[in-house]
């Protein structure tokens, strides 16, 4: 492969190689196995979703119905003390955690209503609970919000199914879900600057590339070094950036960490130098 393939994006890399260098920029990345970068995320389907929306809405000429938030369901399989989540109490938590006003007032990382669902876990004990057997479980809900690029928590009471705690913040970039690294990919194969990463892919594989589900994606998030980048990234931090290591499935890494994708304001950038 490495004497076949022509160089685009910067270069086509075993995947040792891409793995050692990502490795001095990543904290708490994981990159994907075979199997790891199947889980989309339920991500929407790339750049084109506000578009597309909007095409749709034009030609019937219908207005946008009110969101709808799920009532939450039953409690189902529970854990004890300290054990991790179960399934049930996840779907439970999130449902209850995610009120009609907040995701009406939301949006994802597609611009659709709803806040952008990042992740689950298990609460703490407060300080007086550590050592009671029967303190309650409770479960941390964290959402992004992108219209205006906060991060927000919720704590919820597993005993009582009751929101106990709201937290709001900007400036804080969790590790990024599964969704969001599925639209950062989307929109990067649509930008011109995409334009290598797909000739290194058809490259290696002699097909054309044309949407997330041909690779396997590892993702980081990007914040602003001063001078170390174009002004235009200087947002990031506060706005919701990243970068790739895409993968060709059963292939090689390809080095795509000269660009940045602004998730915030959904535009593609090359890091200068």
């Amino acid at each position: 492969m490495r004497t076949t393939v022509r160089r685009h994006l910067g270069k086509v890399v075993a995947g040792t190689a891409i793995a050692v260098a990502a490795t001095a920029v990543m904290v708490g990345i994981t990159l994907p196995g075979t199997a790891g970068a199947d889980d989309t995320g339920g991500g929407k389907g790339g750049p084109s979703t506000r578009q597309a929306a909007g095409q749709q809405q034009g030609d019937t000429g219908a207005a946008v119905q009110p969101g709808v938030v799920e009532e939450a369901p039953a409690e189902g399989a529970r854990g004890e003390g300290r054990d991790p989540l179960t399934d049930d109490e996840i779907a439970r938590v999130e449902k209850i955690a995610l009120d009609r006003q907040q995701f009406n007032a939301s949006e994802d990382v597609d611009g659709d209503r709803g806040p952008q669902r990042l992740g689950v876990d298990l609460a703490e004990p407060a300080a007086d609970e550590v050592d009671d057997p029967d303190a309650p479980r409770r479960a941390v809900v964290s959402f992004y919000d992108y219209k205006d690029d906060t991060l927000v928590t919720r704590t919820v009471n597993l005993d009582t199914g009751k929101v106990e705690g709201t937290g709001a913040r900007h400036g804080v970039q969790p590790p990024l879900s599964a969704a969001e690294q599925s639209e950062a990919a989307s929109l990067l194969i649509a930008d011109p600057l995409g334009a290598g990463l797909k000739a290194d892919f058809k490259d290696a594989t002699g097909k054309e590339l044309s949407s997330p589900d041909q690779l396997q994606i590892a993702a980081m998030i990007y914040r602003a070094v001063p001078g170390a980048e174009p002004a235009v990234l200087d947002t990031c931090g506060e706005h919701r950036c990243v970068r790739l290591l895409p993968k060709v499935r059963n292939g090689p890494w390809i080095d795509a960490r000269s660009l940045v994708i602004d998730l915030s304001t959904r535009k593609v950038v090359r890091l200068s130098g």
